[in-house]
């Protein structure tokens, strides 16, 4: 209620519901908000989402993982950013809950791998808490999708989510490397002296501290590689 008058603002869904008769633009490429003043229809506003730079490249980035796009937006507005973004696969029309849903059958058909999903808005926050990993945009994202998320992007770069990717596959690929080397080199000094104690060659403590600190440190060493990890162009 507007200064006594009942004022609807809202979709095409809205205006069927409280039967208005609505009409807009044959041609449109963003969101049509229908606005109706005391059951009259009153026009619409047309928003329009700018693609982020580093959109294209980030789903290049991503390949051949499968991208799908999952808005609220229209088919014509959905279908028209899927296209310019190389991405296949596109769902429009979608409630928060309908959001919900869909991953929720995404995770059924999914055979291995984990499934992530990237959103800023409120209406984001349930999708982002289920499924497997949660990417809110850090600077824009609302409250609510930064809390529910498990990744925060904190420039607001979808390129970063490619980073973050390869970031952790090198770190993980590192640690894999220092555990390896570490129990490889400390098994083979233990396996030396037991050989050198045998054969009755004394030994000093020069192979334990190679075995221990000097492989500390070579391992701190190969673990500076996590620092430079190519970023999404």
């Amino acid at each position: 209620m507007i200064d006594g008058h009942s004022v609807l603002v809202g979709g095409q869904k809205l205006m069927n519901e409280n039967r208005i008769r609505w009409h807009c633009c044959e041609e449109h490429t963003g969101t049509v908000v229908h606005v109706a003043v005391d059951g009259d229809y009153a026009g619409h506003v047309e928003i329009s989402d700018e693609l982020k730079e580093d959109a294209a490249a980030t789903v290049a980035g991503l390949l051949p993982r499968k991208v799908i796009i999952l808005t609220g937006d229209t088919a014509q507005t959905g279908e028209s950013v899927a296209k310019k973004l190389g991405v296949e696969e596109v769902y429009t029309d979608l409630l928060p809950a309908d959001k919900v849903a869909k991953v929720e059958e995404l995770l059924k058909q999914k055979q291995g791998g984990a499934l992530a999903f990237v959103g800023d808005g409120i209406n984001d926050a349930p999708v982002l808490s289920r499924a497997d990993i949660g990417v809110a945009m850090g600077v824009l994202g609302s409250d609510a999708a930064i809390e529910a998320a498990d990744v925060v992007l904190m420039d607001d770069k979808p390129s970063g989510l490619v980073t973050a990717i390869r970031t952790a596959k090198k770190t993980r690929r590192i640690v894999r490397e220092n555990v390896v080397f570490s129990l490889g080199v400390k098994i083979g000094v233990l396996v030396l002296e037991i050989a050198m104690t045998v054969l009755g060659i004394e030994s000093d403590m020069t192979l334990a501290a190679f075995a221990d600190v000097g492989v500390l440190v070579l391992a701190v060493l190969n673990a500076t590689r996590a620092l430079h990890v190519p970023k999404a162009k």
